[in-house]
């Protein structure tokens, strides 16, 4: 019965081991698709938005995916990853949102393909208050 047990546990723990590395293998991918995005997209505004949204999503999967593996295959439990997916998940998206309302404000042009600016609006708007 011993043996049997040691044996269920150990498929489990090698299927686990395959979802988690799968896990990371996405949040990998995720990595590339973002570095791709800042390498082809026009300006800095989708520049900016490339690598604070995919880049975020793919730290958070690797993250999540060591966490895993650590926690239910070896045993040990982490409580740093998660601080540091939450904190991720957290700080980067308000850093790549600064970064371009500091562009914008300091007079960074679009792209000549953008159709919409809604913060010249809002720029206006607060102007005419004043």
């Amino acid at each position: 019965l011993n043996s049997w047990r040691k044996e269920k546990s150990s498929k489990m723990n090698e299927i686990y081991s395959y979802l988690f590395i799968g896990i990371v293998v996405i949040g990998s991918c995720l990595a590339v698709i973002s570095a791709l995005g800042i390498l082809r997209l026009p300006d800095v505004y989708t520049r900016s938005h490339a690598a604070s949204k995919t880049s975020t999503l793919a730290v958070s999967f690797v993250l999540i995916g060591t966490f895993l593996y650590f926690w239910i295959v070896k045993g040990h439990f982490n409580s740093r990853i998660l601080l540091a997916v939450i904190f991720i998940f957290m700080t980067a998206p308000v850093a790549g949102h600064l970064i371009s309302r500091a562009a914008y404000n300091t007079g960074v042009k679009l792209s000549k393909m953008t159709v919409r600016d809604d913060m010249k609006k809002a720029k206006q708007a607060s102007e005419n208050k004043e």
